[in-house]
């Protein structure tokens, strides 16, 4: 377990559902990785990501899913291709990422609580 937080330090986190509206291949990255365009609702809008998820995920089978991202880390250069949202994920037995996603749809842009 990591260190006590205060629960104002977690509502510093903005983590939020979005739908995946575009997905593509990245080969180009040092690790196996899929290509992101998720758009989070009107507020916040569409944002890209890289995620290495492609154990369990396709490009195909992640249209139209909905996911959790954090929306408030500052953008980061992954290779050629500027990530602006942390999708969330857990590692299965092997490793692999397996997305947080909702049971239920939700709107785009619901934040997490």
């Amino acid at each position: 377990m990591s260190n006590e937080i205060s629960f104002d330090d977690f509502l510093k986190v903005d983590i939020r559902v979005g739908k995946v509206v575009r997905a593509e291949p990245y080969p180009e990255a040092r690790v196996p990785a899929i290509k992101l365009w998720i758009d989070f609702g009107p507020e916040i809008g569409e944002k890209k990501t890289s995620a290495q998820i492609t154990d369990h995920y396709t490009p195909q089978t992640l249209i139209g899913q909905q996911v959790a991202a954090v929306v408030n880390f500052p953008p980061r250069q992954i290779g050629k291709f500027m990530s602006e949202v942390l999708t969330l994920g857990f590692s299965d037995k092997n490793g692999a990422v397996v997305l947080i996603q909702p049971e239920k749809p939700v709107p785009n842009g619901s934040r997490l609580h």
